[in-house]
């Protein structure tokens, strides 16, 4: 079995595959100062709850954003997998596919990984929309190549600037609405309109431009663990799929396995 990690700027996904078969996916906060023994501990005992063992697990791909996070996260594979873990986007699973950006080494290994997956799952043109602590959005053309993208705020950022800049504000939680009505009658409904059509408003239009600037056909792929949220009030979605990252990490682990 594989056991694929996706750490990212707010959470960290641990993902337990039997092939391409997520079996079980967990997650935790980021946390860089988390060491390997807290990770193994937590971690232990979340797999024996769905019935594995660690023996079990054979290999171990990580996927970060956060450097400091990095070392701790190879630990946990050496000491505790006897794992010596492979990592996105250096050899002997780099990234396969040609970053025709102005800057290749500044994008992102999560932003890659999806991509990769994206690219494997739909033929074509694509728009991958990856809802994370920022929203990305980003175009890869039929033959797989990067051709740039979209960085804008998560949905629960914008939502924690408004909040802590205004202080009379209060917390709300974030849920698409019972109604498609944009004229709040009070300060929460007032938010909820603000927080989630302006967030439904920025995907519309966001995809529209980015389509147009295309000049051909592209299929819009949503992810991340957000996604879902607006699915029931945009149909600028064609696929919803939640585990890309995941996925991509598989992808990568065969490719070198491949390889060898």
């Amino acid at each position: 079995m594989l056991l694929a990690i996706d750490a990212g700027n707010t959470n960290i996904v641990f993902a337990l595959l039997e092939g391409s078969t997520i079996k079980a996916r967990w997650r935790i906060a980021t946390d860089p100062r988390r060491t390997a023994d807290e990770y193994a501990v937590w971690l232990s005992q979340l797999l024996n709850l769905e019935g594995y063992d660690r023996k079990q697990v054979t290999g171990v791909i990580i996927a970060t954003v956060v450097p400091r996070a990095l070392h701790n996260l190879q630990t946990l594979a050496r000491k505790y997998f006897d794992s010596e873990p492979l990592i996105a986007g250096q050899a002997p699973v780099e990234w396969g596919m040609h970053l025709d950006v102005l800057e290749p080494k500044s994008v992102g290994a999560d932003r890659a990984v999806t991509m990769i997956a994206a690219h494997a799952r739909h033929p074509g043109d694509l728009i991958v929309i990856d809802f994370g602590t920022a929203a990305t959005f980003d175009v890869v053309d039929y033959t797989g190549a990067y051709k740039g993208g979209i960085i804008a705020p998560g949905i629960n950022l914008s939502l924690d600037a408004l909040v802590t800049a205004a202080a009379k504000l209060p917390r709300i939680a974030i849920e698409a609405p019972d109604d498609t009505s944009v004229i709040g009658r009070d300060t929460v409904s007032q938010m909820h309109i603000g927080i989630y059509w302006g967030y439904v408003a920025m995907i519309e239009g966001l995809v529209a431009r980015m389509k147009a600037e295309v000049g051909r056909p592209c299929k819009v792929v949503a992810t991340g663990g957000l996604a879902v949220l607006f699915e029931q009030h945009t149909d600028a979605f064609d696929a919803i799929e939640p585990d890309l990252t995941i996925q991509g990490l598989a992808i990568l682990w065969d490719r070198a396995h491949i390889a060898a």
